[in-house]
């Protein structure tokens, strides 16, 4: 909500005023990232108010991203962190010499440490949505489903599901958590005779589910970048699908295409 105009009727309630008046702080640079808010004491002290009613306008602004609440220690203006920007370029040939894969390349120009741990390995059924897209049966274990979480240093940016249809993972090397190809998962395919000729990705953004934002660790108010990557190959066959869940404060999506 923008400052109340003055000679306007303010009709806001008193912890409305109070989040307005913090957040303007915050957007005009009076208030720095890693400054450190009043108590709810002295807020209500200022405004006249109940503790309770500075307690819930920080929680506006937490729930807004703005700030972050720290145990023992008060509430804190948050840092901006650097985005990793994933580029529509990201999977070209152009940056296999680097032995590296999209995101760690991303993580290395930001001079961080990319890094990722594997949750699970497993061949399942897949939800329809998948199986339309990947043109196997959602009535029988048709899909390979590697999930993974991705770091940047010490935070956990993006929640990595994979999909690949089981005759093509069958007895290969996507079984194993560190896939034992020089170029990754996507050497794998290639072996396989499926090269990426052109991506299909499908973006949307929401609050994280529950168990997102335990891997997360997604402040209060943060959403994330919901990506459907589909991958064909040079005769047009989807054959790998994988849904990135991102941390909307901490990653960005950079396409530079030719208009068709």
């Amino acid at each position: 909500m923008n400052q109340h105009k003055e000679g306007e009727p303010d009709d806001r309630k008193p912890s409305r005023k109070i989040a307005d008046e913090l957040r303007h702080a915050i957007e005009t640079g009076e208030l720095a990232p890693g400054s450190k808010l009043q108590s709810e004491r002295e807020l209500a002290e200022k405004h006249g108010t109940a503790r309770n009613t500075a307690r819930a306008a920080i929680q506006l602004l937490a729930e807004e991203g703005l700030v972050t609440p720290e145990h023992g220690r008060g509430v804190f203006v948050r840092k901006q962190q650097p985005l990793i920007r994933l580029g529509n370029d990201r999977y070209s040939h152009k940056y296999r010499g680097t032995g590296l894969s999209p995101f760690l390349l991303e993580c290395a120009k930001q001079g961080k440490t990319g890094r990722f741990e594997v949750l699970s390995i497993e061949r399942i059924q897949p939800p329809a949505d998948v199986a339309e897209r990947l043109g196997v049966s959602d009535k029988t274990k048709s899909v390979l489903r590697r999930e993974n979480v991705f770091w940047a240093d010490d935070d956990p940016v993006q929640r990595v599901t994979t999909y690949i249809p089981w005759t093509l993972a069958r007895g290969t090397g996507l079984l194993q958590e560190d896939i034992p190809h020089q170029y990754g998962i996507h050497g794998v395919f290639e072996d396989k005779g499926h090269v990426m000729h052109r991506i299909r990705e499908e973006i949307s953004a929401r609050m994280p589910r529950a168990e997102e934002a335990r891997h997360l660790r997604t402040p209060p108010g943060v959403p994330v970048i919901d990506v459907l990557h589909t991958s064909l190959d040079q005769t047009g066959n989807a054959y790998e699908l994988t849904r990135f869940v991102m941390r909307a404060d901490m990653t960005g999506l950079l396409y530079d295409v030719p208009v068709e």
